[in-house]
């Protein structure tokens, strides 16, 4: 595993809680430049501390995947400000992924943190840290499954509420049938997105498969699906990647159908800038990475629990629109949205 380097990086609902929890300990996790001689000691004496943890982020992501890539800058930022040594690993593979956690345990981590895209696959990996006494915690993935998996804590948007957003943002722009797009079949949160659209929208909901380690195939699928059924008036795509494909499949089927889309990157943005996208749904992911490694910090320096231990820290769902996009731009622009 790979090792990122000791110095800084620089970087530019439901649960109304636990998103307050998620502002608290972002806050709560910063060194302050000011304040007593008393605070400053015990900032220096936090870091003494928590110095050597080694942390290792494993997660289901795909190889340059840009979404995973803001989670790991995240979590890069993080271990900077705390001293962390951190590893990042990933393999879309859930077999894969177990496996990676395995190496962590035999590393010695410190603190794991993981998706759990495949909660039933990652199980026994997940078990076997917490028996060897490495605490982990869960983020983006899994959010049904963190706490009787026995994960500390959880950092994540709920995919279900995200979902039921959009079905009702869809009604409000007068939308009557909505394909929703599944890239990864069995991958729980991109299947409880869809079914929270299909769950609050008031038009017609059609689940739609298609193979989304092929962007080409992406593009004909979802172009064919809309040369069969003119009726469709809204693509829902569950990537940013496959938002810009889709919109490539709208003009390729001479369709009049909207695009909106789970999570943003730099490129969505610009997209969503020119029209070409009407809407996404920013969970936040350099957020995710964060806090998921800050957590460790803060459970090392202070025993502190985000949630509680009990309710997961949400990350999400924010509309990210022509109307509001101009606010994220920059950050996008700095590889941190």
């Amino acid at each position: 595993m790979n090792t990122t380097p000791s110095s800084p990086v620089h970087s530019g609902s439901a649960r109304a809680t636990a998103l307050a929890a998620a502002v608290c300990l972002l806050a709560s996790g910063c060194s302050g430049s000011g304040g007593s001689d008393a605070g400053s000691d015990a900032d220096t004496a936090g870091k003494a501390s928590a110095s050597g943890i080694k942390v290792a982020l494993i997660t289901h992501g795909a190889p340059n995947d840009a979404f995973w890539e803001l989670v790991r800058k995240g979590a890069e930022a993080a271990a900077a400000k705390d001293g962390i040594a951190l590893t990042y690993e990933a393999n879309p593979d859930a077999k894969g992924q177990a496996d990676l956690v395995r190496d962590a345990i035999a590393d010695r981590v410190d603190g794991i943190a993981v998706t759990l895209a495949k909660p039933e696959a990652m199980k026994s990996a997940v078990a076997a840290a917490r028996a060897a006494g490495i605490p982990v915690v869960g983020l983006n993935s899994g959010i049904d499954a963190w706490k009787s998996d026995g994960l500390l804590q959880y950092f994540g948007q709920d995919e279900s509420v995200a979902g039921q957003a959009v079905g009702d943002k869809l009604d409000a722009l007068r939308a009557k049938h909505a394909l929703c797009v599944i890239h990864e079949r069995g991958n729980v949160a991109v299947e409880a997105r869809c079914a929270g659209v299909k769950k609050t929208f008031a038009g017609r909901t059609e689940m739609h498969y298609v193979d989304g380690t092929d962007m080409d195939a992406v593009t004909d699928s979802v172009a064919a699906a809309l040369r069969q059924d003119r009726t469709i008036d809204e693509v829902v795509m569950n990537g940013a990647e496959f938002a810009l494909a889709a919109v490539k499949s709208v003009k390729k089927a001479g369709s009049k159908a909207e695009v909106a889309t789970f999570d943003l990157n730099k490129d969505l943005v610009k997209a969503v800038q020119s029209g070409d996208v009407q809407f996404a749904v920013d969970q936040q992911p350099y957020l995710q990475g964060y806090l998921a490694v800050d957590a460790f910090w803060l459970y090392k320096t202070n025993g502190n629990f985000s949630g509680g231990g009990e309710e997961p820290v949400l990350t999400g769902p924010a509309f990210v629109t022509k109307q509001n996009v101009a606010t994220v731009s920059k950050f996008a622009a700095n590889g941190t949205r």
